[in-house]
């Protein structure tokens, strides 16, 4: 099946940004998994909730192709603790985890629900 896309929230640099609720983590997401499309790893934030009764793990998956020469690092996995559990992901190293197609790919365990959003930082502050 395919991974669902998410979207960035942007940082805006010399101003700020309102709490967003993010993308809800369901069995479609468990199942299939995340894909950050056109991703500047760099500049990469993910923050994971669970609202789930148990703790479950995250996973930041290992870049495949050649531009992931620090692959074999492995995978970034993190447990979320149970019921009001947050998590911040990144910024990440793109020769690690840059998937084919400048993507990102994130994982959740069997049971997980909650939220995930995806925030980018700026590239300069001015």
């Amino acid at each position: 099946m395919a991974r669902t896309a998410v979207s960035y929230t942007p940082f805006v640099p010399n101003s700020h940004l309102t709490d967003v609720a993010g993308t809800t983590i369901d069995a479609t997401l468990v199942t299939n998994g995340v894909v950050i499309n056109n991703c500047d790893p760099e500049h990469t934030l993910i923050r994971v909730t669970n609202t789930h009764s148990a703790a479950h793990s995250v996973t930041v998956k290992a870049g495949s192709g050649t531009q992931a020469w620090m692959a074999g690092q492995g995978d970034l996995t993190q447990s979320v603790a149970a019921t009001t559990g947050v998590e911040w992901l990144g910024p990440f190293t793109s020769a690690r985890f840059q998937q084919d197609g400048s993507t990102l790919y994130i994982d959740f365990a069997s049971g997980h629900t909650g939220a995930i959003t995806v925030f980018k930082m700026p590239k300069a502050w001015n």
